[in-house]
């Protein structure tokens, strides 16, 4: 995460995060050990819209006992704050990113909330912020999301009719395919997650395999046939999903019955 400078104490991503809850240039300036120019100058290449001076907060609408309730996309909203989700440390805030704009939007109006998304220059990245302490607070200690959740998440209690909902979440967060090589990937930093992960893929008869790197871990698909296995499996009863990831596996032109897979080389 950037700075704006050697001298500044919040990242680029930290003094956004702390503007789109509510607290001022000054505060923040303050905060960051930089003038309020400075901190108007990032926010305005952040492309993060700014308040009139002076203004009062804007107050949002938005659904705060959504996480409270399970249902087909909430399971979904779970599973996708998991990969690309983020509790914060200080502030009574939650935030979703990801490069597809359009699915941060299906987010937004699933959880009936009127805050602006903002996208990073730099990155290209877009960033739905939530300020609120209810929805944090659901997150944490009904799900056992924490902010420092990357390395140490344990698989959420999800009941079992919801599943495919939340692993077909999390694959648009942090699942890959490539369909050319007929596989698929889910990435994550924590052990006990992506074990539980491949597990429940087991029990629901989807072959796949795990490997462990030096900072993060992945669960593998593979075959023609176990992927479209997988299709059938996520995105049965599909509402909220990312279309791109979608599409790959449409690619398949044959009916599932007379897929076969190719042996594995070990």
């Amino acid at each position: 995460m950037e700075r704006s400078s050697r001298y500044c104490k919040l990242t680029y991503e930290e003094i956004a995060e702390r503007y789109l809850s509510g607290q001022s240039s000054e505060e923040i300036s303050a905060a960051a050990g930089v003038t309020s120019r400075s901190v108007r100058r990032i926010l305005n290449k952040l492309n993060v819209e700014m308040r009139p001076h002076g203004s009062w907060k804007r107050k949002h609408t938005l659904n705060e006992d959504y996480f409270k309730h399970w249902s087909d996309k909430m399971a979904y909203l779970l599973g996708f704050f998991v990969a690309d989700g983020c509790v914060s440390g200080e502030l009574q805030t939650i935030s979703f990113s990801q490069n597809d704009k359009a699915i941060l939007e299906d987010i937004r109006n699933e959880l009936g909330s009127t805050h602006k998304i903002y996208t990073d220059k730099r990155t290209n990245v877009h960033t739905l912020y939530i300020h609120s302490k209810i929805m944090k607070n659901d997150l944490m200690n009904h799900h056992g999301i924490q902010s420092n959740k990357s390395k140490t998440i344990e698989f959420p209690h999800i009941p079992d009719q919801y599943i495919s909902h939340f692993i077909r979440g999390y694959f648009d967060g942090d699942g890959h395919i490539n369909y050319k090589k007929y596989q698929v990937s889910f990435v994550g930093g924590s052990e006990p997650f992506m074990n539980s992960l491949a597990q429940i893929l087991t029990n629901k008869k989807i072959k796949n395999y795990s490997r462990s790197y030096s900072n993060h871990y992945r669960v593998f698909i593979s075959g023609r046939r176990t992927i479209q296995e997988f299709a059938n499996f996520i995105y049965q009863d599909k509402n909220i999903y990312l279309e791109r990831k979608y599409q790959e596996f449409t690619k398949e032109l044959l009916p599932i019955e007379i897929l076969k897979d190719r042996d594995r080389v070990q």
